[in-house]
């Protein structure tokens, strides 16, 4: 059972504060505007930014409002990538947050780790944030549904072949029969000396716009190909561009849309500095 690395720091750490945390992400000023209704729709995957939820958390809250509101799959795959260490890997652990326990399908995780692409990997995930601050959001959109949830957690680098293990995973999905929703763990565009990416010094808001709008419409348009090769050229800082590539490796989507888009330095109007978030519903 692995314990929160990351509660206190980028999410509140009791569970009272945590849930009027998440609320507000839902009802502020940048957030949908309104908590989840009933569920009446289907989506196939999502992404999500992975920043402390006083900056990121409104964005996230229009993905987990789509998720709240469409129905329940058998399993969550939660893909990112990792921070702090090289490598991928799959983890068999359950994890506590503020919340309770987030249970793994270890039965679906095995299965996929048998195929001999990922591996189990728990150091890996031990201090990685990316996975874990999705967590919560996606405890509190359960609602009186939280025992169905089963999750499968696996973090992205370049030491695998993307289109090998979205060839496993899907097999595996289909070999089950358990339908699965996608989400994927990602912040954009990282600029500024904090991150060492200056690539431009003048109109940098209106720039950095520009910059994500044109790699969200590579993944909008399912173009993982061109995404990956504006990522290289521009050595664009989107985190989470290898787990972003294997989502598109493993739908087929019909209809893809950006719901939310804004940057940290939207919040204090400074620059100087800035990450950008972005929720983006496949269905």
């Amino acid at each position: 059972m692995r314990t929160p690395k990351f509660a206190g720091i980028f999410y509140e750490a009791s569970e009272t504060l945590l849930k009027n945390q998440i609320e507000n992400c839902f009802i502020g000023e940048r957030g949908p505007g309104e908590l989840p209704g009933k569920r009446k729709g289907k989506i196939i995957a999502a992404i999500a930014p992975h920043a402390g939820y006083m900056y990121s958390g409104a964005c996230a809250a229009w993905t987990y409002k789509a998720i709240a509101e469409a129905e329940i799959p058998d399993v969550y795959i939660l893909i990112g990538p990792s921070h702090s260490s090289v490598g991928s890997g799959l983890s068999m652990e359950s994890f506590t947050t503020p919340f309770g326990i987030v249970r793994t399908d270890i039965d679906l995780a095995k299965q996929i780790v048998e195929k001999g692409t990922l591996a189990v990997n728990e150091k890996l995930h031990a201090n990685e944030h990316s996975i874990e601050v999705q967590l919560p959001f996606l405890q509190f959109v359960m609602g009186n549904d939280i025992e169905k949830l089963k999750v499968v957690q696996i973090l992205i680098s370049d030491d695998v072949d993307l289109t090998q293990v979205a060839v496993d995973i899907k097999e595996v999905l289909m070999d089950t029969g358990k339908k699965a929703v996608f989400i994927v763990s990602s912040d954009f565009t990282h600029f500024g000396p904090n991150y060492h990416y200056i690539p431009f010094v003048d109109k940098v808001q209106e720039n950095i716009y520009a910059l994500d709008k044109k790699a969200i419409d590579f993944i909008l348009k399912g173009n993982h190909k061109g995404f990956l090769r504006m990522v290289e050229e521009e050595r664009m800082t989107v985190c989470g561009s290898l787990p972003i590539a294997l989502l598109l490796h493993l739908i087929k989507f019909t209809k893809a849309d950006l719901e939310a888009y804004y940057t940290s330095g939207d919040l204090g109007n400074n620059y100087r500095n800035s990450v950008s978030y972005a929720s983006i519903l496949f269905r």
